[in-house]
């Protein structure tokens, strides 16, 4: 029996399975769309949909830089429950997905999906987790960096993040990792927005100098005092913006009154030059809604 264009996209809104997956189903049912349904079925594919539209936040972050590749990832991969995120298959899955990128360069989630993994591709490595453990998980963002990177990761896979540095020839690797993790920590533990205040958008900082003197004038200690000494006090405050919000001029956590930059400095005179060009902070599911349901709720459903 024929099937049209339309059978193929009637089975995959009953079943929630990709459209290569729904048109090789009634290739085989020979166009009979119950039959396809339970193809997919035997095959784990419609289990593993249904469980696609949970709400997957827990799971972890994780980095990798290698220095000898010159390339360094960062990725996020979600599951339901923290439970599943402790779970060496799962935390084995997720190094393997940053092997795939660290390898193969993708620019996009959708194109990481496709690459070759095991004895298909992501996505079908991706299904078999979810069917295997039990719960929907799924591949949210990712970072690829190419030069001397460094990757630290904290709280078990809570936080993470990855620092790019420009290197001169000849910088011992350990130095430059010990220097790397000071700078990850620092990332981790105070969130910066920007690397330096040349990284800043123009608009932004108008728009910080904005808010700053709307704040001057609504104060009572200011509101009367003439705008160039507004302005004068709006620089000020912005000084505290830039040492707030960008890496490099950051106080030093570890150090002792310097800043991030300053310690960088430090040590690229002891190890020769080196300076950070860029990095990405992840967070574990920032953004995603939560689930509102606990474990104890689930099982007690379960057993009614």
């Amino acid at each position: 029996m024929a099937f049209t264009a339309q059978d193929v996209k009637t089975l995959r809104e009953r079943t929630g399975v990709g459209m290569m997956d729904c048109k090789k189903a009634l290739t085989e049912a020979d166009g009979d769309m119950d039959k396809a349904i339970d193809l997919l079925r035997e095959r784990g594919l419609a289990a593993a949909a249904k469980k696609a539209g949970r709400i997957a936040a827990e799971g972890v972050v994780y980095a990798e830089a290698d220095l000898s590749k010159k390339v360094g990832v960062i990725v996020e991969v979600n599951s339901e429950t923290d439970f599943v995120a402790k779970n060496a298959d799962f935390q084995a899955f997720v190094k393997d997905v940053a092997g795939v990128i660290m390898d193969k360069a993708p620019t996009s989630v959708d194109e990481l999906l496709t690459l070759p993994m095991g004895e298909g591709d992501v996505a079908a490595a991706l299904r078999d987790k979810i069917l295997v453990i039990g719960e929907n998980l799924s591949i949210r963002r990712f970072e690829r960096f190419e030069g001397d990177c460094v990757a630290y990761i904290h709280d078990h896979g809570r936080l993470a993040a990855l620092v790019k540095f420009d290197v001169a020839a000849g910088v011992d690797p350990a130095a430059l990792t010990a220097c790397g993790i000071d700078v990850a920590q620092q990332i981790v533990s105070m969130n910066p927005d920007y690397l330096d205040a040349a990284a800043i958008p123009a608009e932004d900082i108008e728009k910080e100098k904005e808010i700053q003197i709307a704040k001057a004038k609504n104060d009572p200690k200011s509101a009367n005092k003439p705008d160039e000494i507004i302005v004068k006090m709006v620089e000020g405050r912005m000084g505290k913006f830039f040492e707030e919000r960008c890496l490099l001029s950051q106080v030093f956590v570890k150090g002792d009154g310097i800043t991030v930059g300053q310690y960088v400095e430090n040590c690229a005179k002891a190890a020769g030059d080196m300076k950070v060009v860029a990095f990405v902070r992840y967070e574990k599911g920032e953004g995603l809604q939560k689930r509102e349901d606990d474990f104890a709720a689930e099982v007690a459903s379960m057993v009614k």
